[in-house]
């Protein structure tokens, strides 16, 4: 006689780790188990009892395995409700309480370089995401990612406390695993004209970039490996992050990863690096072999612009550092103030020296910043939300190779150090809102000319944002994210004493830019536009 009671877990699993673990504790709490194929044999083999799924149906698996537990024995068991058990009790279907499946690896099949529609196909899993999907309808425990089972086994020895949205949750998740698994399988069939995203609220924030935005949140996917992805920093000190917090410290990883990727393709090497932001653009930054140096380099940059601004560095903040972010050319008395500083890890005095009043001054920690090459940068593809729907491209991959065949060099080529401030300059401006114009000298960004409608404004703009701080223009070396339709930037910024610029071709007054830094005996790098255009976050 089937049980109709409601101790049936249904066990059905790709990856056999832990599953006998999993069984015996069921077993010990007096469930019954059915299973089918792999995952039976493997139980089996642990001298645990399991009823096979095709005693059921009395039907064994068909078509090469590839029909074993769509049927309506188990579908039902799933499905039905309270309502229906005298239904069940007479069709002899046992009412399954728990379902623990896990499906094919789709997205590893997919991503290989050899993949075809025909082995896509075939680790394309249609049992497993019925059942979950089944389970979940009928709201019964529904196990899909390996950490739910010890977190299921204690809640049952607990006596199923807050049943009904434990089971919700557990649903939920459920059904958001195989929406990504079917967007997988939508997005390689159709070659990408079908896409989209989805992810959990990792956080939830006061509000939106503005109060009346809310509510407002963090949504992230737990199925990423990036070590840098945002869910992977840890607050340390402050208060919960903002959501302008989590878009700066996006923005910010853009620049930390380029200035690491481009030093780590020219020179194989990665300095200390130290990032201040305001909305998202950089306002200071600087490269030494030092922490304290690349500190106060980039406090130097902007230090009016840095009021109330953020800070990343891919080095420790320990005490020393911490003094300098607060006290370093500061007025006596006065500190400096901040809204949040992101590092591989703080100490204890570190994180007492830069609190804030109602932790307003946010510490995050990753290890992973400590460690940053040319393979740190986020190759994801990236989504903005336009009205109706939504854009996608490419992320921001291209790092600038001063050995490049295409690369141009109008005059002089100048000096290794000077061409490793070409490579920051890029790398910052590049990660800038275009139109940008960037400054650099003494491996220290002095001006940032961000996000202008005309590439002389741009000019402009950083020629008397750097003169505001009190740098010395002279000698400096310049990035342009594209070319210049005329001459006249490129003779504001001789005028101002750049010594290189750094910049795309494709004008049809490219000539005359050659011709104007020539006639200044200044080095101009030229590069193709469609190559190496840097316009970013347009």
């Amino acid at each position: 006689m089937i049980s109709i009671s409601k101790k049936n877990a249904l066990l059905s699993v790709y990856n056999k780790t832990g599953i006998v673990q999993f069984a015996r504790a069921l077993k010990k709490l007096g469930w019954n188990i059915y299973s089918s194929g792999g995952t039976a044999k493997t139980l089996r083999d642990a001298k645990i009892p399991v009823i096979d799924v095709s005693t059921l149906s009395g039907l064994p698996p068909i078509l090469g395995h590839r029909v074993v537990t769509l049927v309506p024995q188990v579908h039902g068991g799933l499905l039905s409700t309270e309502e229906q058990i005298e239904e069940l009790k007479k069709l002899e279907y046992p009412w399954l309480d728990l379902v623990c499946v896990d499906l094919y690896p789709l997205k590893n099949e997919i991503v290989r370089q050899d993949a075809t529609t025909e082995s896509v196909i075939e680790k394309t899993d249609i049992g497993g995401p019925t059942m979950i999907r089944s389970g979940a309808k009928g709201r019964r425990i529904v196990v899909v990612e390996h950490a739910d089972r010890k977190k299921v086994i204690e809640w049952l020895k607990k006596g199923e406390p807050d049943g009904k949205n434990f089971r919700t949750d557990l649903a939920a998740k459920a059904e958001k695993i195989v929406s990504e698994y079917c967007l997988y399988s939508a997005r390689f069939h159709s070659e990408g004209t079908i896409n989209g995203i989805i992810g959990k609220q990792f956080a939830l924030c006061t509000y939106g970039e503005n109060a009346w935005q809310s509510p407002a949140g963090l949504f992230t996917s737990d199925t990423t490996e990036d070590p840098l992805s945002l869910q992977n920093f840890s607050l340390v000190e402050g208060s919960t992050p903002s959501y302008n917090n989590y878009c700066d410290m996006d923005r910010m990883l853009q620049t930390m990863t380029h200035i690491a990727g481009v030093l780590d393709i020219n020179h194989k090497k990665i300095p200390c690096i130290a990032i201040g932001v305001k909305h998202g653009n950089s306002c200071g930054v600087s490269v030494a072999d030092k922490p304290q140096d690349a500190l106060q380099g980039m406090i130097s940059g902007d230090p009016l612009a840095l009021f109330g601004g953020i800070i990343m560095a891919n080095f420790p903040i320990r005490g020393a550092e911490a003094k300098i972010l607060r006290d370093w050319n500061m007025p006596d008395g006065k500190k400096r103030i901040l809204d949040g500083v992101f590092a591989p890890s703080f100490n204890s005095y570190a994180k007492k020296e830069l609190n804030r009043k109602e932790g307003k001054c946010r510490l995050l920690e990753n290890k992973a910043l400590a460690k940053l090459d040319a393979s740190s940068l986020d190759s994801a593809i990236r989504f903005r939300y336009v009205r109706g729907g939504f854009l996608k491209q490419p992320n921001y991959t291209y790092i600038l190779d001063l050995k490049d065949p295409e690369l141009e060099i109008v005059g002089t080529k100048i000096s290794s150090a000077k061409e490793t401030e070409l490579l920051i300059a890029w790398a910052i401006g590049s990660t800038s809102n275009s139109n940008t114009i960037t400054l650099v000298k003494n491996k220290t960004l002095i001006g940032n000319g961000v996000g202008q409608q005309d590439r002389v404004g741009a000019v402009n703009l950083v020629v008397s944002r750097a003169r505001r701080s009190g740098h010395d223009i002279r000698g400096a070396v310049a990035y342009s994210d594209s070319f210049f339709p005329f001459p006249d930037g490129v003779q504001v910024l001789i005028d101002a004493g750049v010594k290189a610029i750094i910049t795309t071709k494709g004008s049809v007054n490219d000539e005359a830019v050659r011709e104007v830094c020539r006639k200044a005996k200044i080095s101009l790098y030229f590069l193709p536009d469609k190559k190496s255009r840097g316009f970013f976050g347009h």
